[in-house]
């Protein structure tokens, strides 16, 4: 099945889901967070079919997420490993778990954030660098950036006005 090429579109939620949205993604780049760089490792985790994974993997390389090293020559073997933007990924990851926990874990959290210094769960929030503040609702709200479309324009301000009524 094709999918949509969100690429061209100005809103970054669609060109990330262009990259990452698909569900075999975000697992192998979880993966590759955990450490794993090996074919055989991501398949065996993720039980997926090795022509599925070899696509996924693809996909990574090609959007720039994971780099593909030769670690042997004989006989030619190959890692995968994240990239800049891979990395910059994880605060993406971090929401998953902490929605995940809250939402969809009755029995409890199978996967916790934790200090390296004192072992104690995060309590995660999104915060603005500039300001400390955690970012909501009532402080924050989207603004169009410098190449918005006047559609996003339009209707970022019209959103923004139903906010303040």
């Amino acid at each position: 099945m094709k999918h949509t090429d969100f690429g061209s579109m100005p809103c970054p939620i669609a060109r990330s889901l262009g990259k990452v949205g698909e569900w075999w993604s975000i697992l192998i780049l979880r993966d590759a967070f955990y450490g794993l760089t090996r074919f055989d490792e991501f398949e065996k985790s993720l039980k997926i079919a090795p022509n599925m994974l070899t696509r996924r993997l693809a996909g990574l390389v090609e959007g720039g997420l994971m780099e593909r090293r030769q670690y042997s020559a004989r006989p030619p073997r190959y890692e995968y490993v994240l990239t800049k933007a891979g990395r910059d990924f994880k605060p993406v990851l971090l929401a998953f778990v902490a929605w995940g926990n809250d939402h969809l874990a009755p029995e409890g959290a199978s996967l916790l954030v934790v200090s390296r210094e004192t072992g104690k769960p995060a309590d995660q929030v999104l915060v603005d660098a500039n300001s400390g503040l955690a970012i909501n609702d009532e402080d924050y709200m989207f603004a169009p950036g410098p190449a918005a479309t006047e559609g996003m324009r339009s209707r970022l301000i019209q959103i923004n006005q139903q906010d303040r009524a």
